[in-house]
């Protein structure tokens, strides 16, 4: 059975031979594992999609899951850039797979998104990590807002994708999906969390320009990929967090009226072209799961059981039939300071709850941080307990 075969025959509610794997991490956890396995380092320019480092550790992983993604074929002008700044494509901190990410970058002073988002970068003991900066914060009329450098859909050209994926997946062996981008928290992080969700109370017309402007853009720029990729792509995935580990962000009215129509106008490009979803946000969000199903949302990411509700043979029982999962592993703890044991013990446990009679994927349930140590990162990918 190939990577792609499992990863399917899991999202259709079946057990295929083994528990099909995704892997996103931190760059310094894929630094580590390059230098474990003794991968070659390439030389990457701006001609470069894909780091065949980072793809050659996959393939020691045995993973079965690739990832492509928006910020991977924009070219914006150059006129956008400001005083000083230079286009960034592989240092990139937010970068968890092998594909390049555009961002633009003032030396040590800020990065930018595609977007505009605008972050800087922080030192810790073993790693970065973003610190949101607001750029929208100050904005009082949507005239304000219209001032913004919102990137055009005309700036992505998807004419390198097929070509692309082909490259990496030669033989058919790999399950890919498009990652699109988010909605909700891209508005917040442009006009800050605080002002963005007094908008939603106070000035609800501020708060839907930014979100309906956001919406537009990634539905244009979905439809332009998904018309490339065609049949080479099996699935697209998006993520907006609209919870804590206690309940939502906002109420689940507030949800319905500001969040769900804009997730919907992504869903319809996505099912136009008879694709699957995968849908990620953090924390607890059992009381959207039955909304998310109606929806469309084939899988939830990335499940993270210490949020209240999110108990996960509740989440089988009640969800398992229609709703397959992908994640699980926790990230907080057990990878950072578990056993090797601990680990492959919870992997053990999440196979036989989540992956019973399929609808699993295995992975952790965030980006694995650079906290974690080598050996646990290599326990939970044995291969031997996928079982």
């Amino acid at each position: 059975m190939t990577s792609r075969e499992r990863v399917l025959q899991a999202l259709s509610h079946t057990l295929p031979d083994r528990i099909p794997v995704d892997f996103l991490a931190s760059p310094e956890i894929w630094q580590k594992l390059s230098e474990y396995f003794g991968v070659q380092k390439y030389n990457l320019n701006n001609s470069h999609y894909y780091d065949p480092q980072w793809e050659q550790v996959l393939k020691n992983l045995q993973i079965d899951c690739r990832v492509v993604s928006y910020d991977q074929f924009c070219d914006p002008p150059k006129q956008i850039l400001e005083e000083g700044e230079t286009v960034e494509w592989w240092d990139v901190m937010g970068r968890s797979t092998p594909a390049r990410m555009w961002r633009r970058k003032k030396n040590n002073e800020y990065t930018r998104c595609i977007f505009g988002r605008k972050f800087s970068i922080t030192g810790n003991a073993t790693g970065r990590y973003e610190t949101n900066l607001d750029v929208l914060e100050k904005a009082e009329t949507i005239e304000d807002l219209q001032k913004h450098c919102w990137p055009d859909p005309e700036w992505w050209n998807f004419d390198a994708l097929p070509e692309l994926i082909k490259k990496i997946n030669r033989d058919g062996e790999y399950h890919f999906r498009y990652r699109i981008g988010t909605v909700f928290e891209l508005a917040w992080q442009l006009r800050g969390l605080e002002k963005f969700m007094m908008d939603l109370v106070l000035n609800p017309d501020m708060a839907c320009f930014i979100l309906d402007k956001i919406t537009d853009i990634l539905c244009a720029v979905t439809e332009k990929a998904l018309s490339a990729g065609g049949a080479l792509l099996d699935m697209v995935y998006f993520y907006d967090d609209v919870a804590s580990q206690t309940g939502l962000l906002l109420s689940q009215k507030m949800w319905e009226e500001f969040i769900k129509p804009r997730h919907d106008r992504i869903l319809e490009v996505a099912k136009r072209y008879n694709k699957k979803v995968m849908y990620h946000s953090d924390g607890s969000v059992r009381i959207l799961i039955p909304e998310l199903i109606k929806m469309g949302i084939d899988a939830l990411n990335p499940i993270q059981p210490d949020a209240v509700g999110m108990d996960l043979k509740g989440l089988k029982k009640d969800f398992g039939c229609e709703l397959s999962f992908h994640g699980g592993i926790d990230i907080v703890k057990t990878l950072p300071t578990g056993s090797e044991k601990d680990v492959q013990d919870e992997v053990r446990n999440r196979i036989d709850i989540l992956g019973k009679n399929g609808g699993y994927i295995l992975a952790s349930s965030h980006h694995i941080q650079s906290d974690t140590p080598l050996k646990n990162v290599l326990a939970l990918y044995d291969i031997s307990i996928r079982s």
